[in-house]
């Protein structure tokens, strides 16, 4: 199998990559955070972690968000930076 020559981002660069994403979208979507964790079912303080890159979000908490913010899972999980919004 042929290695990637393309660095792998870190973990922070990940976690803060995701939470950009999420941010992101939920400006777009003129949500607040309290809004998005009422729709996620998640508390407002673990959304705010989630866009400071502080939090290793699982894959069910990924689908939680995505389906309150009525996006695909994948497109929370732009490379870091890399978010359509962002540029």
């Amino acid at each position: 199998m042929r290695k990637s020559l393309a660095k792998l981002p870190t973990k922070e660069e990940v976690q803060v990559g995701f939470g950009d994403a999420v941010r992101a979208l939920r400006d777009e979507q003129k949500l607040t955070q309290e809004q998005l964790a009422e729709s996620s079912e998640m508390h407002v303080t673990y959304i705010s972690q989630i866009e400071r890159g502080l939090k290793n979000v699982s894959l069910f908490n990924i689908h939680r968000i995505a389906h309150a913010l009525s996006v695909p899972p994948g497109e929370l999980l732009n490379a870091p930076g890399k978010h359509p919004s962002r540029r």
